[in-house]
């Protein structure tokens, strides 16, 4: 395929996403109202939650997105490790350099030229409400202030389409653009079509036109491309200037430039859903409504509707502290209030107030708020009961984690690795352990999900003391049975001590021959202290036998 054709591929899925912008733009309505521009433009300085009468859903799902971050990302600690598909490669050494690799990525993650902070903020809002988002990764090497480092964007998804490939792995990638004339010439310099190219350096006005771009990032096997140029890269990322027809850049890449965690999938359809906000929407608009009627009825309670008798109210009714309303003088009482207010029934106030208890009860378990808390630990609780809590709060807390781990922190890290070990952030190849070269690596995460599993390694190890304490009472010779090192090295690292706290295992065994050395060497010494006495006693006992006859 041409650029023509991939640009008609990328204009028909946007045509096709219509219908899902209108259900994101209803979503975001009700829960998100800062991203609720779907649809419609919205003007500098507009009120965002003009059209709710309540913010409790909004609340809901601002304490999910940033229970996502707090739990899954925790400032302050790593929250991700690096280890090797295959077991048999992890050993002392290669625990090391790949601590080291971690502490490398994480530190030009977090670095603030990278903005991950920000793009994972917006990205966890979007995932939470609209269950996917899209999130950018590159190093930027012409930034001359701040030198070569990683750069994070979260894209709005009206602006975002995708595929899926054959293996149900998100594909190619579009993303519409209307940069400056000005941005754009920045950016790619004599790239650029003549038009954008003499706007740029035109009068304000022409620089500040804009231009529609199409950003394509497809698979390198569709786009028609001298195989030489592409190598062995996996993508091609293509800038189309759609309103000159003219192809800005061409390259082949091995990054797909775009990350797009989806929580939840249906066959048939690449994009996914949040399976909180879509059980919540009939909840948060019921809540809307009920607000609205209960303000109402609130309201004619505080400040009833007024009943005047027809020509003997004078003035206008005065219902405000302090007010006056003039009657005739004339009118008789006898023939009723001149003036009094509309009876209502309050009786149905307590039982709206129920109802909308019971709808934000709803919401609550809808994002999942009534399953982020780590079962408490009672002071007399056994090694058994404490168990299966755990086990109770993994259960609970697997759908909403599993996901988010493997879709999101997942591909970020596996993205902004690749990129570091292709610019040659974790040094020369050569420093890779020999055990490590070739081999497959995966993340593992620091999330509540991941603390629990890794803390059964823990209560394990202490059960298992437990037990050879309660065995050793019957027979002694059960001390043999379990294998202590190994055991306490798992331990430990299933409570997170990092693997430099601890020696090299060959360190450990030439310690451990030392000290036997050394015992050996103090039990020859004290047995041959007895000889060496007893040795002393005869020949003083044998010089006392010679010198006996010449004494007498």
């Amino acid at each position: 395929m041409d650029v023509k054709d991939l640009n008609e591929l990328a204009q028909s899925l946007f045509q096709k996403k219509g219908m899902l912008n209108t259900l994101h733009q209803e979503l975001a309505d009700n829960f998100y109202p800062e991203r609720a521009d779907f649809e419609y433009s919205r003007s500098l300085g507009e009120e965002f939650a003009a059209h709710l009468m309540t913010s409790y859903p909004v609340l809901v799902r601002r304490d999910l997105s940033d229970q996502v971050g707090m739990m899954l990302r925790p400032v302050g600690q790593p929250w991700f490790k690096i280890a090797p598909v295959d077991p048999e490669r992890e050993d002392f050494e290669s625990k090391a350099w790949l601590e080291f690799a971690a502490n490398v990525q994480r530190r030009a993650m977090y670095d603030k030229a990278a903005m991950l902070s920000r793009a994972l903020k917006e990205g966890d809002n979007d995932f939470t409400t609209f269950g996917q988002c899209v999130i950018s990764s590159e190093i930027i090497w012409d930034n001359k202030k701040e030198g070569p480092h990683l750069l994070h964007r979260c894209w709005h998804l009206r602006d975002m389409v995708w595929q899926e490939d054959c293996y149900g792995s998100v594909g190619n990638r579009f993303r519409r653009w209307k940069p400056t004339c000005r941005e754009l010439y920045r950016l790619f310099k004599d790239k650029n079509s003549p038009s954008v190219t003499k706007n740029a350096t035109g009068n304000s006005k022409q620089q500040a036109s804009e231009v529609d771009v199409m950003h394509m990032v497809v698979e390198a096997d569709l786009y028609d491309m001298e195989e030489r140029k592409k190598g062995d890269k996996p993508w091609v990322s293509i800038f189309y200037d759609s309103t000159n027809r003219h192809i800005i850049e061409a390259v082949p890449t091995y990054s797909p430039y775009y990350i797009v965690p989806r929580w939840q999938t249906v066959s048939g359809s690449q994009y996914a859903y949040s399976p909180a906000s879509i059980v919540a929407l009939p909840d948060a608009r019921l809540l809307q409504a009920m607000t609205r009627t209960l303000l109402e009825a609130g309201e004619k309670i505080a400040n009833p509707p007024m009943v005047a008798t027809d020509e003997v109210v004078r003035s206008d009714v005065a219902i405000y502290a302090g007010g006056i309303t003039w009657v005739d003088r004339d009118y008789d009482e006898k023939l009723g209030e001149a003036l009094r207010p509309l009876t209502q029934d309050a009786r149905g106030i307590p039982i709206g107030i129920d109802m909308m208890r019971d709808s934000r009860g709803m919401l609550h378990q809808a994002f999942y708020l009534n399953k982020l808390n780590f079962p408490d630990r009672a002071g007399d609780m056994t090694a058994y009961e404490v168990s299966q809590r755990v086990q109770e709060y993994i259960r609970n807390a697997l759908p909403l984690f599993e996901p988010m781990e493997a879709e999101y922190n997942g591909q970020i890290c596996e993205l902004d690795f690749e990129l570091l070990r292709r610019a040659g952030a974790f040094g020369s190849p050569y420093q890779i352990p020999k055990i490590l070269q070739g081999a497959k690596t995966d993340f593992t995460f620091m999330s509540p999900l991941h603390d629990a599993i890794e803390s059964q390694k823990t209560q394990k190890f202490l059960e298992m003391g437990q037990l050879l304490a309660a065995a050793m009472q019957m027979d002694q010779d059960t001390a043999a049975i379990p294998d202590a090192v190994t055991a306490f090295r798992d331990a430990l690292h299933g409570a997170g001590i990092p693997t430099k706290w601890t020696r090299d295992p060959m360190v450990v065994e030439q310690m451990k021959e030392e000290a036997d050395a050394q015992k050996q060497a103090q039990a020859m010494i004290e047995s041959a202290v007895p000889a060496s006495q007893a040795a002393l006693n005869m020949g003083k006992a044998s010089q006392a036998a010679a010198g006996a006859p010449a004494m007498v």
